[in-house]
């Protein structure tokens, strides 16, 4: 069921990530996310279109009915930054499958997922796992908003972002994580700044 991508579609050689995962399931997960060595969820590299978080899992049914239980890097996200980001943004969406798959529990950062986050943390320092990250977005820094009509703004965290057109009724999905269980909420709705 899981598998890996060992190449990018450009050609660019990139990490397995099955192998990272099968070691992070036996160190922290004590084996419960393959059980007789069978990933209970698939793991892959995006194909390079998600670019602004670094990794999310996602479950449901595919549309002829399997089900669908995946984890999802992003290679413009994580490629660039040193191994301990890819490890922890693994990690992190490795507990969401277990909370999921194994506790059965429906929860975005509740109880259980924090718990499993400070005993990984306290069992190791080759990386971090954390509610929440800062990882540069691609195209950040100087000339970031070049091309961009707009700069997009959440009201209670003040993370911004160069969009090209106004998109209405879009949250900041970090905060409405944060504050409001993973629902949209009107609290969050996000600030377009004209730029220039």
């Amino acid at each position: 069921m899981a598998g890996s991508l060992t190449d990018c579609p450009a050609g660019v050689p990139i990490e397995p990530l099955l192998p990272l995962f099968h070691r992070l399931n036996r160190e922290h997960f004590g084996g419960a996310l393959a059980p007789e060595g069978r990933p209970l969820v698939s793991v892959r590299w995006s194909d390079g279109r998600m670019r602004r978080s670094a990794g999310l899992y996602r479950f449901g049914r595919h549309a002829d009915g399997r089900e669908l239980s995946e984890i999802v890097l992003s290679r413009p996200l994580l490629e660039p930054l040193p191994r301990e980001a890819l490890l922890g943004t693994l990690c992190h969406e490795m507990i969401h499958a277990w909370t999921h798959r194994v506790l059965q529990v429906r929860e975005v950062h509740g109880p259980h997922f924090r718990a499993r986050m400070a005993a990984i943390n306290a069992a190791q320092s080759d990386f971090t796992v954390s509610v929440r990250h800062r990882y540069p977005l691609p195209g950040e820094g100087a000339g970031a908003t070049a091309g961009h009509r707009w700069l997009a703004r959440c009201p209670r965290c003040g993370v911004s972002a160069p969009y090209r057109r106004r998109v209405k009724g879009l949250a900041c999905r970090a905060c409405c994580q944060l504050h409001h269980g993973g629902r949209w909420d009107s609290s969050c709705l996000l600030e377009f700044l004209a730029v220039g």
